[in-house]
């Protein structure tokens, strides 16, 4: 049986602000081929691209959901909903509950003046189950079967925001796990090792030589999407893996290096988990995208916390993306020179990926230099602070 090997490479005020990186040295020179909707526009410092959608998203729950699900719902069409609510979402159960939740959500939002989303478009929320190591394989028959559950989700205990009833060893979750495979049930895995001895910025790598290698390995079939890629360990990883692997990449990972949370002070508004990583690796992730490849998906992994949470001697970890990820995703395909590419990575790969039909309708992004993101935004009771808050941005969806 053929199996797979790791890739080694070498590795070398209180609101955020910080300046993003475009650099051009990791682009991919590819053969430009825009479809119809997407070279009509580009010459006229605009694009229109299929309406796309994000398969990672963190949308909580309760007002903190009302809040911010329509910032998502405005730009995309569709969205992978992460499970890690506290309890988690980890039956079929809980997530048709929780999918009614955000549907209700969507109709009766907090602000609806400023987030309501226009009438011709429409949402659909994916729902995802959390693994955890006493998930049966009889509770992955009964999410394949409700058509409403898309995936199932993989953390390693401790690895992030809601993780502590995640999963202690993979081999705990085999029997399930061989189950998504004979169903068709993708596993969606937040790719960084917990062990207290492995550097905080190595803990991808390492998860790809330790845990995924061997788990694709013992089950080639299984459907795998490394979420939120952040190094040149990954990005070759995901190339060199069969089709059945693939991966998402956040805005911040495509623009920012780990200066944005480091230099001239802490910045907790650019602290998320996988942390930012060195020059290097960003450009890497960056040309994996530009390149075209179909591996590479749109996820942005927005992650709403309050600002007190942020902003304090242990904080969250997450960057709130969704009101200006779109944005961000066309200036980082931009500075690699593959705007051409932007339609597939956003709204193409993912849905072929899953095996959905791609969108019908679309959404315009212009090149207006006067895309000012707000400081803040309610977020239940309190506010939260996006990504590159109280910047002025190239782009912005009309």
């Amino acid at each position: 049986m053929k199996t797979i090997a790791a890739v080694n490479s070498s590795r070398g005020n209180s609101i955020a602000r910080f300046p993003l990186v475009v650099s051009r040295k990791a682009t991919f020179h590819a053969t430009r081929t825009l479809s119809a909707s997407a070279a009509k526009s580009e010459s006229n410092s605009s694009l229109t691209i299929v309406r796309p959608d994000d398969w990672h998203l963190h949308l909580r729950d309760g007002d903190f959901m009302r809040s911010v699900v329509n910032h998502t719902a405005q730009h995309y069409s569709r969205a992978i909903v992460m499970p890690n609510l506290a309890p988690p979402v980890t039956t079929t159960t809980a997530a048709l509950a929780y999918r009614q939740r955000i549907l209700d959500a969507l109709a009766h939002p907090v602000a609806p003046s400023s987030t309501a989303v226009p009438s011709k478009h429409s949402f659909t929320p994916l729902m995802t189950l959390y693994l955890t190591d006493s998930t049966s394989p009889d509770e992955i028959h009964r999410a394949k079967a409700s058509g409403a559950v898309f995936a199932c989700k993989l953390y390693p205990a401790g690895a992030t925001t809601n993780s502590d009833s995640g999963v202690t060893d993979i081999a705990k979750v085999l029997p399930a796990l061989k189950a998504m495979a004979q169903v068709g049930l993708p596993l969606l895995v937040h790719g960084e090792v917990t062990d207290a001895h492995v550097d905080m910025f190595d803990r991808e790598a390492v998860f790809i030589q330790q845990r995924l290698v061997p788990l694709l390995n013992q089950l080639p079939e299984l459907k795998v999407v490394m979420e939120h890629i952040t190094t040149r360990d990954a990005a070759e990883f995901v190339l060199a893996a069969p089709a059945n692997v693939a991966a998402t990449v956040t805005p911040q990972h495509l623009l920012l290096n780990r200066n944005a949370l480091l230099a001239g002070g802490l910045r907790p508004h650019a602290y998320c988990l996988p942390v930012l990583k060195r020059e290097t690796h960003r450009q890497a992730v960056l040309a994996a995208v530009a390149s075209g490849s179909k591996k590479f998906f749109l996820g942005t992994d927005s992650a709403p916390h309050a600002r007190g949470l942020k902003e304090a001697a242990c904080g969250c970890a997450g960057m709130y993306s969704a009101p200006v990820s779109l944005a961000h995703y066309a200036a980082a395909f931009e500075a690699a020179g593959a705007l051409d590419k932007l339609e597939a990575f956003a709204s193409f790969n993912g849905p072929d990926f899953y095996g959905l039909p791609r969108n019908k309708d679309t959404v315009t992004l212009a090149k207006t230099r006067r895309n000012k993101v707000p400081d803040s935004y309610v977020y239940g009771n309190t506010v939260v602070i996006p990504m590159s808050a109280g910047q002025v941005v190239d782009w912005e969806v009309l």
